[in-house]
This record gives structure tokens, sequence and C-alpha cells, in this order.
């Protein structure tokens, strides 16, 4: 059984780690051999709350979870590292300006960069959901400039399953017989659900999502849509936030990290744009289709990208850069 791992979810008290730590610890991501120990951090008013989760992490009694350590303090939390799941994030209240969140953002990203920095292991694997969450994990990235930027991912894979998802719902197959679906940009409204390149499995035949679906309105439309507002509308039904969705995803997210993407078949996750050949700005944290082998991830290169594409790869990219601006000015007076 080897040596534990080391994981920390952070917000970990709330709502997408109480679906996201049974996961784990059964062995969902990192397999049912690996040993783990799981590092659960939150705010000193959330303690009480997380000793609970505590208890109930001891109450399932299984069998891989080797301790687990309820924290408040990033230089207990931080502490040789293999896998860092960064959840918790100021939320958006209602009348506050996404300027405002990303002010508030800033500062604890900036602080647990430093945190991963200093106390993590250099081979880290980083992935960040709390939101904005494409510009947090560049503020943490550039607050850990000792840890390789490849190493810090954030979560688009819930997108991708929406999508995926949607295209199955509308063909009546199951999730498994869609692939290569895209999510490229922001985790935001302005992300662009592209099945271009996408293919389906019909009948034990393998053909392109257009041809499969044969209405090309919906899927420049309404399917674009409700991908993009997908977690507004779960919020409008549940009064709630997306957690279980989310807990799976992150799971999916950081699986594919450890073990590496099925044969032809990429990801969407988001990405150091550096070195892209889809003329995505560098610097910019950007979800692009990946393949990942070894825990390292490529770009899916040679995609021919149409206008329709490139018209909406381009608009969300405006959006990260001028977030990114403004993240950047609050990261020199945080």
């Amino acid at each position: 059984q080897g040596e534990p791992v080391r994981v920390l979810v952070t917000g970990a008290a709330g709502q997408i780690a109480y679906s996201l730590l049974y996961s784990i610890a059964k062995g969902d991501v990192f397999g049912k051999e690996q040993p783990l120990v799981l590092v659960l951090l939150d705010i000193t008013p959330m303690m009480t709350v997380l000793e609970g989760v505590v208890m109930e992490l001891q109450d399932c009694a299984l069998p891989l979870l080797r301790e687990v350590v309820p924290t408040d303090k990033e230089e207990v939390a931080f502490k040789d590292l293999d896998v860092a799941i960064l959840v918790g994030s100021m939320p958006r209240r209602e009348g506050m300006e996404r300027k405002d969140l990303l002010k508030a953002n800033v500062k604890i990203f900036k602080s647990q960069g430093a945190a991963l920095d200093k106390y993590a292991k250099k081979t880290v694997k980083v992935v960040v959901v709390g939101n904005p969450a494409n510009t947090n994990c560049l503020i943490a990235s550039k607050s850990a400039p000792s840890i390789p930027k490849e190493n810090f991912s954030c979560l688009t894979r819930l997108d991708h399953n929406r999508a995926k998802s949607q295209i199955a719902l509308k063909l009546g197959v199951t999730a498994n017989d869609v692939k290569n679906v895209i999510i490229w940009g922001n985790h935001s409204s302005t992300q662009y659900p592209d099945v271009n390149h996408a293919k389906v499995n019909v009948k034990g035949k393998e053909v392109g999502v257009y041809e499969a679906i044969k209405d090309d309105s919906w899927l420049k439309g309404d399917f674009i849509l409700t991908v993009q507002q997908r977690g507004a509308a779960v919020i409008k039904a549940r009064k709630l936030s997306s957690a279980m969705s989310a807990a799976k995803a992150i799971c999916d997210h950081v699986r594919d990290i450890w073990f590496g993407t099925p044969a032809g078949e990429f990801v969407s996750m988001g990405v150091i744009s550096d070195g892209n050949s889809y003329g995505v700005p560098e610097d910019l944290l950007y979800s692009f289709p990946v393949v990942i082998k070894d825990k390292t991830w490529k770009f899916v290169e040679g995609l021919p990208i149409n206008d329709f594409s490139r018209e909406k790869m381009d608009l969300t990219a405006k959006e990260l850069a001028e977030e990114k601006e403004t993240a950047v000015e609050f990261l020199s007076s945080a």
C-alpha cells in the first residue's frame, strides 16, 4: 500500500466538501489501494462544524483513511502536500460587484499561494475550485513562484460534464457515449462549450455530434446557453449552488491528473495558456482541451477552429484578461 497521499481540501466545512471528502476517502480518486491523509482547512468560526465532519469521516470506517487533520492554520494545512484542492473562497453576496469579489479573493489566494510555496512539496498538484476559479488560480500560481505553473489548474470539468450530459440527453444515449467536448476559456457565463470536435457513439457507430444531432441552431444556441447558465439555474431551483455535481467533477479532474486520460479522449481544464497554438494570449489561466499522461498535461493540438468558435474563444479570453488586470492591481496592494 505504500506511503499515504497527503491531500488538502479547503473550505472543508462547506457543502461541496461534504460530498467531495467521502468520495476521496473511499478511493474514488486515488485508487482503492492508496492510503490517504486528509487535511481539512477552514476559517476559525467553522471549526466546530468541521469537528462534525471529522466525526462523520471517522464513522464511515474507511480502510484507506489513515488520518484526518482539521485546522484553521495555513502552516499546518499546506505542509508536505501531494495535492491541494482549493474549494474555499469568498462567495459573491447580493449587491456585490465582480470587482469586490475579486478583491476579497485575491487576498485569500495570495496567502494560500504563498503557503504552498513555503510548506508544500514542489511536486504538489493544485486544483482551484473557488470562484472566480480561473483568476484565483492564476493569483495562487503567481504567489508560489517555486512551484511550476503547470502544476496549477482550475475546475472547468463541471462545465465539461454538463456539456456531455446535455448532448447525451438530447440523443437518448449515456454520458459515456459522448467524448471530446471542450470548454474554452473562463468558468463564467462567457465560457464556450464547443462540440465541433466531439464524438458520440450511436448504435455502436462513432459519429460527430453535429452529424448525430442534425440541429445546428440548437447546438449554436440553446445548448451553449444551457451549459453557460447551468450554475445559475441550479441556484434558482435549489436555493444553493451546485455541490454534488461539483464534487463529482473535482473527483474526475483530480483522478485524470493522477492516472491520465483514456486513449483517444481529451478533457477540459483551466491551465496556464503559455505556449498554446490557439491564439489565446499568454499568462492567462484559460480552459483548454488537454490530454494527461504521467501526471503531466499537454494541450490537444491542431484542432481546426471555425469563425463562430474563434469569436467565442476571443470573447472569454478578453474577460479573463480584464479579470487578471483587476486582480493584479489588487495583488500589489494585498
